[in-house]
């Protein structure tokens, strides 16, 4: 990964660390899960908002372009496209969750998420 596009990534381990300790300001901070909703009511993250990928165009308006945007799915790449879609669309602060909610899940208690 070329040094300029490392802000844009986190791996799953760091951002399970970050979650566990609630370093994630809710104010400054926002947890968006681009699965589908039958994904999502299996196992998702306390405090993330659902907006799946093919939603995500007419659902833009949803997300604060001023907070830092942790962008995740079930392996990372559907969220890929989205940090993609949501740079190419003036958001600034986006950052994809490499491995997704299956590697974050190894690092997170079950208590942890819902």
């Amino acid at each position: 990964m070329a040094e300029n596009q490392k802000k844009y990534h986190i791996c799953a381990e760091e951002f399970a660390c970050k979650y566990k300790n609630r370093d994630f300001d809710p104010a400054e901070v926002q947890v968006i899960d681009v699965r589908e909703p039958e994904e999502w009511e299996i196992y998702h993250l306390s405090g993330s908002k659902l907006i799946p990928l093919n939603t995500l165009p007419e659902r833009l308006s949803e997300i604060d372009q001023q907070k830092k945007t942790y962008l995740l799915c079930a392996h990372g790449i559907r969220s890929l496209h989205a940090a993609n879609y949501l740079l190419h669309n003036g958001f600034t602060d986006v950052v994809n969750v490499d491995g997704g909610i299956a590697e974050i899940s190894l690092y997170l208690d079950q208590r942890e998420s819902e």
